[in-house]
C-alpha cells in the first residue's frame, strides 16, 4: 500500500541566544533539534526532518524563518483526538500549532503550518531572504532591555557615510571576501537591498536583501560598513574590499546577536519547481 505523504510548511521565529545556531548537532541546543523533537513526539513519528530557508548561525536571531517536513498523510489524523467527528486538514494544523506551543520552550515558536504547494522547498524556491542588523552607538551603551538583539558600537555612526559605503556592494557579485569559503559552494550572490536607516529611538537597522546568502556574509558586510561609518575606514573601503576577492584582516565580522531573519520571499505557486530547479544549480559569473 503506498504511503501518501504531505509536505508541511512551518513559518516560525526565534531568539537565537541560548542556541548552537539552527542545524542539528550531537549535544548541543539547537532551533532544528528543538523543533524536530516536538514534532516527533507530537506526531509520534521517528525522525522527522526539517528543510529550512535560512541556516542561522548561533546566536542569530529570525522573526521571519520557513521549513517545510514531510510526514505521512495518515499522522495527521491522530490529532483529531478523541473528537467524534473528523477535523479537517486546517483545523487539524491549527490543533498542530496550539501543540507546539505547549511543547516548544519559550525561545522559539512555530507561527503558522501549512499544506505546502506542489513544488515547495523552502530552501531552493525562495526569491529572497531579508535580514536586518540592529546598531546602537549611545554613548552610554544601548538599552539593557534590547541587548540581546542590538549591538553596542562604541564610537559614533555617520549614517551618510553608512550608506555611501553600503551603495558600492549592491548587485551581483563574488561575495568571496565576505563569506567563509565551504568546499564545493559558490560565493556569488546577488545583493539586492543593502541600506541603514536611524530609528526614531536612535538605534540604526541595516536591512540587507539577496537571493540566497554565504557564510557568514552579512555580518562581514556590517563589520566592514561598521569601519566606514565611524570613519576608522573611507567610505570606498568595502567597495575595494570587494573587488579584491580574498578575505581581508581589516574585516571584522559583526557579532551574532545584532543579526534576524526577518522575512523569507517565495515566487506565486506555479513558479515554484522551476525556482527551486534554477537555485540548484551552481552560478559563474
Amino acid at each position: 500500500m503506498e504511503v501518501i505523504v504531505v509536505r508541511l510548511r512551518l513559518d516560525l521565529g526565534y531568539d537565537g541566544s541560548g542556541f548552537s545556531g539552527w542545524a542539528r548537532q550531537p549535544a548541543l541546543r539547537t532551533v532544528q533539534g528543538e523543533i524536530e523533537q516536538a514534532l516527533g513526539r507530537i506526531l509520534r513519528i521517528a525522525e522527522p526532518v526539517l528543510t529550512v530557508a535560512g541556516r542561522t548561525d548561533a546566536g542569530v536571531h529570525a522573526r521571519g524563518q520557513v521549513a517545510h517536513v514531510d510526514v505521512p498523510g495518515e499522522v495527521l489524523v491522530r490529532l483529531d483526538g478523541n473528537r467524534p467527528h473528523a477535523l479537517g486538514t486546517d483545523e487539524r494544523l491549527s490543533v498542530l500549532v496550539r501543540r507546539l506551543g505547549g511543547v516548544l520552550p519559550p525561545d522559539v515558536r512555530v507561527f503558522r503550518v501549512s499544506v505546502a504547494p506542489e513544488g515547495f522547498d523552502a530552501r531552493f524556491s525562495a526569491l529572497s531572504r531579508r535580514y536586518a542588523y540592529r546598531v546602537s552607538d549611545a554613548a552610554g551603551g544601548c538599552d539593557p532591555l534590547r541587548r540581546h538583539e542590538v549591538l553596542w558600537h562604541n564610537r559614533p555612526l555617520d549614517l551618510d557615510a553608512l550608506n555611501a559605503a553600503a551603495a558600492r556592494l549592491l548587485g551581483e557579485h563574488d561575495f568571496a571576501a565576505f563569506c567563509k569559503k565551504r568546499e564545493g559552494a559558490t560565493t556569488i550572490r546577488e545583493l539586492q537591498r543593502l541600506d541603514w536607516a536611524r530609528e526614531p529611538g536612535g538605534v540604526l537597522v541595516a536591512t540587507v536583501v539577496a537571493d540566497a546568502f554565504c557564510h557568514s556574509m552579512v555580518r562581514a558586510l556590517v563589520g566592514s560598513l561598521l569601519a566606514a561609518g565611524d570613519g576608522r575606514r573611507p567610505v570606498e573601503w568595502p567597495g575595494q574590499v570587494l573587488a579584491a576577492g580574498v578575505r581581508d584582516t581589516g574585516v571584522h565580522v559583526a557579532p551574532a546577536h545584532g543579526l534576524c531573519l526577518e522575512e523569507v520571499r517565495y515566487p506565486a505557486d506555479a513558479e515554484l519547481a522551476d525556482r527551486a530547479s534554477a537555485t540548484r544549480r551552481v552560478r559563474t559569473l
